[in-house]
């Protein structure tokens, strides 16, 4: 019997699995994909994410392969309006490190793979969950054959669509918003270098960060969810709010999507537990979401340990880790919500009192706090 069944191989059930197997536990990592994605989706590593990267020593090859953005600059139909500059949020990473999501799985899985050969298992689905006082029961396919794995505990890392919580009877309530948006990655043929730009328009706004290769994403408010949008279309409308242009020709990913905020009723049923995007969905907007269950596997991980050396089993500390794991999510998802209203469309006439706003919240004396809030130096859990 294992000590810890992780269901979910993405980048935040492979980061717990390299946190247990550094404390000596006994896991498997299962993971109905047979490959790593090719989308990049999520790109941005804050700090705090950093910083627990370097327990597992993954952080310098993060870097190594990812762009510093040590700055982000806001633009107004005027000009710019100010710079955040990240130089004070962290003495190792002063900056947002942007890295595709697929680079960031694969990173982890080669350092899993070190720490733990073979503990992750691909092309497995699981069917069922089944638990007593003393450990769960899992059933799946691996392929097309049936497997039974038991465990004292099952840790479900397995996405905003979580059959975990499905199969534990966890509500998963929320909502979504009206904001849309409309991404691509394109070559970068600005002069931001490794900045990022957010620039504001009545129309909404527009953001754009460097990727690794010279290439750059950019993300469009829409008025509505354009589903069959073309780069083309996305390239037309950076050009009307920026001036920029953009070879839609050359655009390697384009995605339109919605925004959401869902969390679940509890992130703790029995000895099985949820983290990630299965516990708590947040706006994409910010780029919290990878980071926030990154920060619950590190929350996690000391708890299991404890948990399957101490006889009986005391559910407290996991329950006052449920609690205090969504009391982040609703702060991170209040955080995402005022992202949202800053650069939702407004009356011209409102636009230079947002500018005006938004040139108070850069000055120096208030710049400080903002770049810190902006890179989640409140979550990070104590060592």
């Amino acid at each position: 019997m294992l000590d810890v069944l992780i269901v979910g191989g993405g980048p935040v059930g492979l980061f717990l699995g390299c946190l247990l197997a550094q404390r000596g536990l006994s896991f498997q990592v299962l993971e109905r994909r047979t490959a790593t994605s090719s989308h990049s989706r999520a790109v941005g590593l804050h700090p705090p994410a950093l910083e627990l990267f370097e327990r597992v020593g993954a952080a310098q090859a993060a870097v190594q392969a990812g762009v510093p953005v040590r700055s982000g600059v806001l633009r107004g139909p005027g000009g710019v309006v100010g710079e955040l500059d990240f130089a004070g949020v962290s003495p190792r990473y002063p900056f947002v490190l942007v890295l595709p999501q697929h680079d960031t799985e694969k990173l982890l899985e080669a350092r899993l793979s070190e720490l733990a050969p073979h503990s992750l298992r691909r092309s497995v689905v699981v069917q069922s969950l089944t638990q007593t006082n003393e450990r769960v029961t899992v059933r799946a396919l691996e392929g097309e054959a049936e497997t039974t794995l038991q465990a004292r505990f099952v840790v479900g890392a397995d996405g905003r669509r979580s059959l975990i919580r499905s199969l534990l009877g966890v509500a998963f309530r929320g909502r979504t918003y009206p904001d849309t948006y409309l991404m691509g990655d394109f070559p970068d043929t600005t002069a931001y270098g490794s900045r990022a730009v957010l620039q504001l328009d009545s129309g909404g706004i527009v953001e754009s960060f460097p990727l690794p290769g010279q290439r750059r994403r950019w993300v469009a408010y829409t008025p509505s969810l354009r589903l069959t949008a073309s780069a083309a279309d996305l390239s037309t409308l950076l050009a009307e709010r920026t001036g920029l242009h953009v070879p839609a020709q050359e655009c390697s990913m384009l995605s339109a999507f919605e925004t959401r905020r869902h969390a679940a009723q509890t992130m703790l049923r029995g000895r099985a537990v949820l983290i990630g995007d299965a516990a708590h969905e947040v706006s994409p907007i910010g780029g919290q979401g990878m980071n926030l269950g990154w920060l619950d596997a590190a929350a996690l991980a000391p708890l299991l340990e404890q948990a399957v050396q101490g006889q009986p089993f005391d559910t407290r500390p996991l329950e006052q880790f449920s609690a205090a794991r969504l009391r982040s999510a609703r702060r991170a998802a209040r955080q995402a919500e005022i992202n949202m209203w800053l650069g939702r469309p407004l009356t011209p006439l409102l636009v230079p009192a947002r500018e005006a706003l938004m040139r108070a919240a850069l000055r120096p004396i208030s710049a400080p706090k903002l770049a810190d809030v902006f890179t989640m130096r409140w979550s990070l859990p104590a060592s």
